[in-house]
């Protein structure tokens, strides 16, 4: 892939991402999330990254973005009035949360830094490790049986849910 495509995907993804999370409308921020899943996939793919492409494409771009899109469907709009109170109490609520959080991520990494430094696999020794699709299917076949699991879940969830929607 040349460098324009790639500086422009990554544009995309970082468009998407800013527009999903400053959307005040719901509905406009969970298709914006859409779209930032399917970019990601397409960057995945153009990474060789197939199967971890395929499921973010089906399962964040497609399952996820159904369950928002009808829980969205779903609940009541406010008033401005609301709205501003509601901005206020939380404001008020989590304004310390990034200090927190940045104090939180630089303790964990001073005291885990020795740990991640291990987990690095040198270029020598990848030669020693499968191919991705002999671990995922091989070796990792209950982790991908246990997602499977979760997806159908999901989808019989929401076919249920809307077949008593139906009902009412």
């Amino acid at each position: 892939m040349n460098l324009p495509v790639i500086v422009i995907l990554l544009a995309g993804l970082v468009g998407s991402a800013l527009l999903c999370v400053l959307l005040n409308d719901l509905l406009k921020a969970s298709v914006s999330m859409a779209v930032l899943s399917a970019i990601l996939a397409i960057i995945m793919f153009a990474l060789s990254a197939d199967l971890a492409a395929a499921l973010e494409l089906s399962v964040c771009a497609g399952m996820i973005t159904v369950v928002f899109i009808s829980a969205i469907s779903m609940t009541r709009t406010r008033t401005e009035e609301e709205n501003k109170a509601r901005v206020k109490d939380r404001r008020k609520r989590f304004a310390v949360l990034p200090v927190i959080l940045i104090v939180a991520l630089c303790a964990a990494l001073f005291i885990f830094w020795p740990e991640l430094n291990a987990l690095i696999i040198e270029p020598e020794a990848a030669g020693d490790l499968a191919s991705g699709s002999e671990t995922l299917w091989g070796k990792r076949l209950v982790d991908l049986l246990g997602q499977v699991v979760i997806v159908l879940v999901g989808v019989f969830g929401i076919l249920i849910f809307f077949k008593e929607d139906e009902k009412k």
